[in-house]
């Protein structure tokens, strides 16, 4: 079974890890500090030659008449000692060979000492000076920090050399050999108690010093595994947003300090409501974590970070040299997710596959810029990836009006623009073609900024659109247009636009009741004119939205039918009382080929039973035409031009003259 990071960390935190035995740890202890015990035993067998050959000024003192034979003995033993060391140490060999030739060396030091100063003719200082032994002994036992099997061994030869020069000793008081005798063996054992001792507190110290080392690991380890779980996202094992953050921050602080670029990118899954109602939530886990393991692949090539930034949302950090590598590394997310072929028949757009909509931004100088504004550019790149129809890749563009600095001084100018006045309607009619009376209008919002100069619709609205202020003005919008021409009966019906963002807003039917109930105006005279925009997603939300303002009685328009963003699904789904065909496929009518897809247009809306509204008429032979077609309603330039609510409020018996309504607003 396959375990996402998150899985492997949680498996790391409740694990124990494994104890060597006993046997392991002797092991252990004699591997344990190699090197420091070589160089503790070659600093003290400098110490030892160095002792060793001092102690001829006591030959000469003691045993003068064979002191040259002991220090030669001494200079010829020490020396070769002294080499034999030096040779293994470059060699590099181990402390337990380095120690079995320091405790040999000192059994041949004692043995090739004594056997010259046996010699001399001065029994009585020779059998004080034999005790010397001792001090072999001891060095065997306490000098050096040789393991207890060694010290035994060296012990036990340097106390048989005593014994046996002790017997072959010119006769001298019994009592003498047996307390010079029992002080070496008392020395020996002695010593080598001392030795046993040493090396147990020695074996338990290291004993100590590994558990503590086992624990201080374990405590690492367990850190270190709640601090991956602290950066990691449960679901797909990919950083968290809190992990990707102070990587993006390290990314920042490199660019600023020594000028290295990065590219921030962000992925949204399309339509991953839709996939998580159509096919369950661990369905929709599966996905987000099959297109977290692509998205992984994706980057590999360019060296990136990739977390999750939420819900269906997932970043991308890499370090590129040009715009051009942001966006092939930013094509390739989006191709992969693609090539994975994951099915999606739920989405309504002629996809049926699972996709990605990717937006990124990449560094460049500017004035006062902060660690958010490259998210925060990915972010509007995004979004104008998902509003050009998704599956595809969007690089902030800093001239782009849409995507640019200049998108959000409108979106700083919209939050002030209801209560400085800044936002108002104007109101384009809509012409019953057989009579020519107009039966309608549509209200159409115009913005101005301060200095009054006039924003066009066509970068104002995706802006608000993108910001939520749509929300707002859309509720300003419909409480306008009753107290301007409804509630005084100044026209018969007026049309108002809806953006996806307001169906999809809880409480937005219930919000229009309420302000139909304070004007005083009945549902059935006003008309919302819905685009299938490439925001909207047809599920169950939207539906209900739009039932309960049918319920209310508001006419429902489907508009720009026949663009490619409303689809016949929507005929399907929803009873439109009117059906607007966009100005294009009029404006092509002058073809036989444009003009026969206008006629299977409007006779696939027919044979619907929807009332017809196209768009655009500008000219007595797109009127004309329009006639021949038997179209309902028109609406355009030729007909009627937007004009303010007062142009319609001269008479509310009579609408205004088509010629006056033709004038600019």
């Amino acid at each position: 079974m396959k375990h996402t990071l998150a899985d492997v960390v949680e498996i790391d935190l409740h694990a124990e890890p494994p104890r060597p035995g006993s046997a392991e740890l002797r092991v252990l202890y004699q591997q344990e500090g190699q090197s420091t015990r070589r160089q503790a035993t070659r600093q003290g067998m400098w110490i030892a030659i160095a002792v060793y050959l001092l102690f001829s000024i006591t030959d000469i003192l003691l045993v003068p008449d064979v002191a040259h034979d002991t220090i030669a003995a001494r200079f010829i033993i020490g020396s070769i000692a002294f080499v034999l060391l030096e040779m293994q140490v470059r060699l590099n060999a181990s402390a337990d060979t380095i120690d079995s030739t320091c405790a040999t060396a000192l059994v041949v030091a004692y043995a090739g000492w004594l056997y010259p100063s046996l010699m001399t003719a001065d029994t009585q200082s020779i059998s004080y000076y034999m005790v010397f032994g001792a001090i072999f002994m001891m060095s065997v036992n306490l000098f050096f920090s040789f393991q207890f099997r060694l010290s035994l061994m060296a012990s036990v030869v340097i106390l048989f050399i005593f014994l046996g020069a002790l017997q072959s000793f010119p006769p001298v008081d019994p009592s003498y050999k047996l307390a010079f005798g029992t002080f070496c063996v008392s020395c020996f054992v002695f010593t080598s108690y001392v030795n046993w001792k040493l090396n147990r507190e020695r074996y338990k110290v290291f004993l100590n010093a590994f558990e503590a080392k086992v624990q201080h690991n374990e405590a690492s380890e367990r850190g270190k595994a709640l601090l991956r779980l602290s950066n990691t996202d449960p679901l797909t094992g990919l950083e968290n947003r809190r992990a990707i953050d102070q990587r993006l921050r390290d990314y920042w602080h490199d660019w600023q300090k020594n000028g290295t670029s990065f590219a921030a990118i962000l992925i949204d899954v399309d339509f991953f409501k839709i996939y998580n109602d159509c096919y369950g939530h661990q369905e929709g886990d599966r996905c987000l974590v099959l297109v977290a393991d692509a998205l992984t692949d994706s980057i590999k090539p360019f060296n990136g970070s990739i977390g999750r930034y939420g819900g269906e949302e997932f970043i991308v950090l890499a370090r590129l040299e040009t715009r051009e590598r942001a966006t092939d590394l930013a094509e390739a997310i989006c191709r992969t997710v693609e090539n994975m072929g994951l099915l999606h028949q739920q989405r309504r757009d002629g996809m049926s596959i699972v996709t990605v909509s990717v937006g990124a931004a990449f560094t460049r100088n500017q004035t006062g810029s902060k660690l958010e504004k490259i998210i925060h550019e990915a972010d509007r790149a995004l979004y104008g990836a998902k509003a050009s129809g998704r599956n595809c890749v969007r690089l902030f563009d800093p001239n782009d009006p849409q995507s640019s600095d200049e998108s959000e001084n409108i979106a700083a100018l919209l939050k002030i623009a209801n209560n400085q006045n800044l936002v108002s309607l104007v109101y384009q009619p809509i012409r019953n073609v057989s009579t020519g009376q107009v039966e309608a209008v549509e209200a159409l919002m115009r913005l101005k900024m301060l200095d009054g100069t006039s924003v066009p619709p066509s970068l104002f609205i995706p802006v608000a659109e993108r910001t939520g202020a749509i929300l707002n003005l859309g509720y300003w919008a419909i409480r306008t247009v009753c107290l301007e021409l409804l509630a005084g009966n100044h026209v018969g019906v007026v049309s108002v636009n809806v953006s996806p963002i307001q169906l999809k807003t809880p409480g937005f039917a219930t919000s229009v009741a309420a302000i139909l109930g304070e004007t005083g105006v009945a549902g059935a005279r006003l008309a919302f004119e819905i685009t299938e925009g490439l925001e909207m997603e047809m599920n169950s939300h939207i539906l209900r939205c739009i039932s309960d303002l049918k319920m209310l009685g508001i006419r429902i328009w489907l508009d720009d039918f026949g663009t490619g963003f409303a689809g016949l699904s929507w005929l399907r789904l929803i009873d439109f009382d009117t059906v607007k065909i966009d100005r294009s496929f009029l404006h092509d009518s002058d073809t036989p080929k444009g003009k026969a897809m206008l006629q299977d247009i409007i006779g696939l809306v027919r044979n619907r039973g929807h009332k017809i509204l196209v768009e655009g008429v500008e000219t007595d032979e797109q009127l004309a035409l329009m006639q021949e077609f038997r179209i309902d309603q028109v609406q355009g330039f030729h007909v009627g031009r937007p004009a303010p609510a007062e142009d319609f409020r001269v008479n509310t018996a009579v609408l205004p003259h088509p010629e006056r309504l033709r004038r600019p607003a």
